[in-house]
């Protein structure tokens, strides 16, 4: 499968928030790395990831406005959204958005490698304020 096409039926499924969808486009050997350099490597490790994610950030949300592709890796680039959920609640002051960029890595149609580069300032920030961090 296109190297291209897997990459955007990832950010689907994340933007779908289905965690079930996501997993099903990992490779079993899946690194995921965050705008830290930090570095989760294995797909069970990262569906837990994904599901505590998506309940800190419920709304989460990628869109995509460029995209480029070399044999099996692609480039996007666009923005990451979202509002940090206190207490389960979304408060409108929580929301946050940011310029961003994702580099994948595809091999045998699944994403062995998902890289964010993203500044977590306005997250970080809202996690402050709200005690979270």
């Amino acid at each position: 499968m296109d190297a291209l096409k897997v990459a955007v039926e990832f950010v689907a499924a994340i933007n779908r928030h289905s965690v079930k969808d996501i997993s099903g486009l990992m490779a079993d050997n899946h690194r995921f790395i965050d705008t830290d350099g930090a570095i989760v490597e294995g797909r069970t490790l990262m569906k837990q990831g994904w599901n505590s994610y998506f309940e800190m950030v419920p709304d989460y949300k990628i869109s995509v406005t460029e995209t480029f592709k070399s044999g099996n890796r692609v480039m996007l680039l666009g923005e990451a959204s979202g509002t940090f959920a206190t207490y389960k609640m979304l408060k409108p002051e929580n929301a946050w958005k940011t310029p961003a960029a994702w580099r994948v890595v595809v091999d045998d149609g699944k994403v062995t490698e998902w890289q964010v580069f993203a500044d977590n300032k306005p997250i970080r920030e809202i996690m402050r304020r709200e005690g979270a961090l």
